[in-house]
């Protein structure tokens, strides 16, 4: 893709020779995290959101050229390709622009106007195109033969080839696409009959946005109800407006001619030209709004992927629930089940055998924190654990996607014996230990932070999410004897056969106790090894920079500036005081820049930090559902979900609450993400509360303005029915209606 280097540089201005290193290094089998991390000299420091765009934007460019080839060579073929024509194709910058110019030589099924041809009608055609001062009718009659039996058949024959060339014409297309551009509204109603099957689309039974401004939430709203077939859906300007602009070009004479072309140009318009650009801004509004959500959703997920840590620590983890009990697991330091329990705290004779379990487990397997899923009676499992007075710390932990991962070939495999729900507390105990290493055995789109992830373009999502995962997963990096082969799968030069074969060798020979020995894994040469070294760290190894970032490459520039120092390597990391007396200058060489003395250096301060934040405990207010809410609380939350028109939080009942964007901040922002994290704490104030529909509506700006009444103890205790969580879906189909309900269009 190197060919396409100097488009791309001009495309997102970056120096050409920044791309073309890029592309190079791309395909030469380097990953993005890879390049980013320690080809910083060679690009000048570019980071991944830049390198991804770089080869984003040459694959987009490789398809423009691959397919102005294909017409190039299909007009050709057809003995049709002129200079003139060459010229315009030339000329071309976008895809659409290749379309239009190629239109009238693509191969189509039969047409009106095909078919009028073959009846001998485009010299009419062409005449009354002409719009001469001529009988018309005298003309058509010329024409008249066993397939053309009426002037009028003959008239319409000569409209229907002129629509085609009014339709065909690259011009035309272009003036009317940029009228669609300008001025086209999204337009959607109710099908008559629909009213009750499509209620959730009731905010669109009449609805009209202009195509420039509506957003992809709205776009993707709109799209579901028109595929389910409840809604119309049209995107047009106004009729009369292009009609006249397309008159002006082809109507040249007020006469009997003038007037067929006249009609001709209005069935052009409404039977080809608006259709073909409805469909066509149909699919790239569907693209826009595919790529907000795909993009909001990466957001969110690198943000919970990112999540703090709460290390590696003995957890007892609780999966909670009514009827069926609360699955009890206890896991040790590494990860590994001890120990499976069931207690029941929701019925009073058995709580005291419930209290006598939970301080045996606790007290057998030293148990460091608890761990409880926040779903079904998570709440209530929680204040069950407080009255115990245990004095250990208690997360509540998200649990989307446990389910999924309970019944999934992964955890087949890594608890063949185990039922589901032990699985799953197993799950939820890992997540606090390390969000990142188990949210990664789950497909992305289970994990709950996603915007109509079932809607958008499956492969493109996928594609993103993946990108995703990998880049936070070599952000942090991995610990080679520890981690599961599902987390080493993402890690850059490895993939999910090779890390098998790292788990197999790491089962069979032993743990590593030097990088240099991933080189005896069967597949891993000595390319892999270069993408992933840096990547992979053993805590107490052979060679001390093996627990760290520093790449094996450079560990003889780490060894020279020791000797300077007149130390060993492993007196030189974590030493801050000796680093600072080295000058970074001193060791550039031919394949060592400043960039990366300078990341040494830093690594070497402090090696093998986790970038990620401390975790800190949190707890919600005494309210345990939506009926213990009211307006004007101000109440503890924790951000669950953040879309494009504001952010869910959690305040300890069954359903997230809505932040709008216009409720988050006293300063004016576009995006909520400008103000907000996934999983941070905020305060906020409960402005609206809809029990029936079980929606609630939460100001952050207003929390910090006027003393608000705070939640009572009220029902603190009392058994609660098990209700469902929302689906994040279900969250944003609500938020639409209460968004619209409060704030208008």
């Amino acid at each position: 893709m190197s060919a396409y280097a100097a488009g791309v540089a001009a495309h997102l201005n970056i120096r050409e020779q920044q791309v073309e290193t890029v592309l190079q290094l791309l395909e030469e089998g380097a990953t993005i995290p890879f390049i980013a991390r320690y080809r910083k000299d060679k690009t000048g420091a570019l980071d991944e959101v830049q390198i991804q765009n770089i080869q984003d934007e040459a694959r987009r460019q490789q398809e423009y050229s691959e397919r102005k080839t294909f017409i190039e060579k299909t007009i050709a073929g057809q003995g049709k390709m002129t200079t003139e024509l060459q010229a315009r194709i030339d000329k071309a910058l976008t895809v659409a622009e290749l379309e239009d110019i190629y239109l009238p030589y693509k191969p189509k099924r039969k047409t009106k106007a095909q078919t009028a041809r073959e009846n001998g009608l485009e010299p009419l055609a062409l005449t009354v195109l002409a719009q001469q001062n001529i009988d018309v009718v005298a003309e058509a009659q010329k024409f008249i033969n066993d397939t053309v039996a009426t002037t009028d058949d003959a008239l319409q024959g000569a409209r229907d080839i002129i629509a085609e060339m009014v339709n065909e014409d690259a011009d035309a297309r272009a003036k009317t696409r940029k009228l669609f551009e300008d001025t086209a509204a999204v337009q959607a109603k109710i099908l008559a009959g629909k009213e009750e099957e499509g209620i959730k689309y009731k905010d669109y039974y009449d609805y009209s946005e202009p195509v420039g401004k509506i957003p992809s939430h709205r776009i993707l709203a709109v799209m579901r109800g028109f595929m389910e077939g409840v809604l119309r859906m049209t995107i047009a300007p106004e009729e009369e407006v292009a009609l006249a602009m397309l008159e002006r070009q082809f109507v040249t004479a007020s006469n009997p001619a003038g007037e067929q072309v006249k009609k001709a140009v209005k069935d052009a318009y409404r039977r080809l030209l608006q259709p073909a650009l409805e469909s066509e801004f149909r699919t790239a509004l569907k693209q826009k709004g595919d790529e907000e959500a795909i993009t909001v959703f990466s957001e969110n997920l690198r943000q919970l992927l990112l999540s703090a840590p709460l290390g590696s620590k003995r957890i007892l983890a609780i999966d909670p629930g009514y009827r069926t009990g609360c699955k009890v697991v206890c896991i040790d330091e590494k990860g590994t089940l001890q120990k499976t329990d069931l207690i029941y705290i929701h019925e009073k004779n058995r709580m005291d055998d419930a209290e006598h379990k939970i301080r045996t487990l606790v007290s057998k397997y030293n148990a460091e924190a608890f761990a409880i899923g926040d779903g079904t009676a998570g709440r209530e499992t929680e204040q069950f654990i407080k009255k115990l007075n245990l004095g250990l710390p208690i997360f509540l932990v998200n649990e989307d996607g446990a389910s999924i991962y309970s019944a999934s070939e992964i955890a087949r495999e890594e608890f063949p014996n185990e039922d589901i729900t032990i699985r799953g507390a197993v799950s939820i105990g890992r997540r606090l230990m390390d969000p990142l290493a188990e949210l990664v055995k789950i497909d992305p789109k289970s994990i709950g932070v996603g915007q109509y992830q079932h809607d958008v373009n499956q492969v493109r999502l996928k594609e993103k999410l993946d990108q995703t995962v990998i880049s936070c997963v070599n952000v942090v990096g991995v610990n080679l004897n520890t981690a599961s082969k599902h987390l080493l799968s993402y890690v850059s030069g490895i993939g999910p056969s090779i890390a098998e074969n790292i788990v197999n060798h790491r089962n069979e020979v032993g743990v590593f106790t030097s990088r240099k020995q991933l080189l005896k894994v069967p597949r891993l040469g000595n390319k892999a090894f270069e993408q992933c070294a840096g990547f992979l760290r053993i805590k107490n190894a052979e060679h001390p920079l093996d627990g760290s970032a520093v790449h094996p490459e450079v560990y003889d520039v780490v060894a020279l500036m020791a000797a300077d120092l007149g130390v060993d390597v492993k007196s030189l990391v974590g030493n801050e005081t000796l680093l600072k007396q080295l000058d970074a200058k001193k060791y550039i060489k031919d394949n060592v820049g400043l960039h990366t003395i300078q990341d040494i250096i830093s690594e070497l301060k402090k090696p093998g930090l986790d970038p990620r934040s401390e975790m800190q405990q949190f707890e919600f207010a005494a309210i345990y559902s939506i009926e213990d809410v009211s307006a004007g609380m101000i109440v503890p939350g924790i951000v669950t979900n953040i879309t494009r028109f504001g952010a869910f939080v959690d305040i300890g009942v069954k359903q997230d609450g809505l932040v709008h964007v216009s409720e988050i901040s006293h300063t004016y922002i576009t995006d909520p993400s400008q103000a907000l994290k996934l999983n941070q704490q905020v305060t906020v104030k409960v402005t609206e509360v809809d029990v029936p529909r079980k929606r609630i509506a939460l100001s952050i700006k207003q929390a910090q303005e006027a003393p608000a009444k705070r939640p009572s103890n009220k029902g603190g205790d009392r058994e609660r029915k098990p209700q469902p969580a929302p689906t994040t879906e279900t969250n944003i189909n609500d938020a639409l209606n209460l968004l619209k309900k409060r704030f208008g269009k």
